[in-house]
């Protein structure tokens, strides 16, 4: 039997977060979850690039953008078409931001909130190169044993002359003493070979979705069934239909209004196209 958490400080009811995902400031949202109530966090939030020629396809984009608004400010008022190269300028702008809202990095703040909540520190973090040392510092200095996954994509995005592939991403894993940590051989491997999620992207929409049986494993990994899983930075919703179909339950928070109505149908088995999934993954 669930117990009903509250809040000291707002009166909200745990309840009211657990087992969906929620549309709202993680940051915000994470105060209304009491101590000691989550047994794992795996998160996937916004990664910190550098700016410049870097940033593999996020730099890419950024450049393009600019120059699309460069030209078109220079353009107004010269072609008959205006009106709808605005339109199509909106568009852009509207991919533009979500495009900052996951590539701006994160406020490692709210791992002081995270700490907070968990019962023993049992976290997953999703990260680019940049973050990595931040991360492992922070952890570091509170005596948890830390380890680095890595996910190798086999067709990344083409870059410039300048820079290697973006074929890989980390995530740093960080552990307290007596944090449960069970799994299996074939679950435990810290590498992962496969080609870029293409077709989860095409699905739910997500350009940095992560392949549902990876985010799996670490659910067998680092919890058992009936516990509580939580991403503040649910995305597409990975983590929480991951925990779902492993009889865990899960907390899920996410900002942005269009990611938060494709996980929610997600949950249900619908696609982004509004067509029913013959598989829940």
């Amino acid at each position: 039997m669930l117990t009903l958490y509250t809040h000291t400080h707002t009166g909200t009811s745990f309840n009211e977060l657990l087992n969906k995902i929620t549309l709202g400031d993680s940051y915000e949202l994470i105060k209304q979850i009491p101590d000691d109530s989550i047994d794992l966090v795996i998160m996937d939030p916004p990664y910190e690039f550098d700016t410049g020629s870097g940033a593999g396809a996020f730099g890419t984009k950024r450049r393009n953008y600019r120059k699309e608004y460069i030209s078109l400010y220079h353009e107004k008022g010269k072609s008959t078409k205006d009106t709808e190269r605005l339109r199509i300028s909106a568009n852009k702008e509207r991919q533009r931001q979500q495009l900052n809202h996951i590539s701006n990095g994160f406020e490692l703040e709210i791992l002081d909130e995270l700490v907070r909540v968990m019962k023993k520190i049992n976290i997953y973090i999703w990260c680019s190169k940049k973050q990595v040392s931040k991360i492992l510092h922070y952890f570091e200095n509170i005596n948890c044993s830390t380890d680095i996954l890595t996910w190798h994509k086999t067709n990344p995005t083409p870059t410039i002359n300048n820079s290697y592939l973006p074929d890989t991403e980390y995530c740093i894993y960080a552990r307290e003493n007596g944090a449960y940590l069970g799994g299996e051989y074939e679950t435990k491997h810290k590498f992962y070979i496969t080609t870029a999620n293409k077709s989860d992207k095409d699905k739910f929409k997500h350009p940095t979705i992560k392949p549902i049986n990876i985010i799996k494993n670490l659910i067998i990994n680092s919890s058992k069934e009936n516990e509580i899983i939580f991403d503040p930075f649910s995305g597409s919703g990975t983590t929480c239909v991951a925990a779902k179909e492993l009889n865990r339950q899960y907390v899920g928070i996410e900002i942005d209004p269009e990611y938060h109505k494709i996980s929610v149908d997600r949950l249900e088995g619908i696609l982004a196209n509004g067509q029913r999934s013959m598989f829940m993954s």
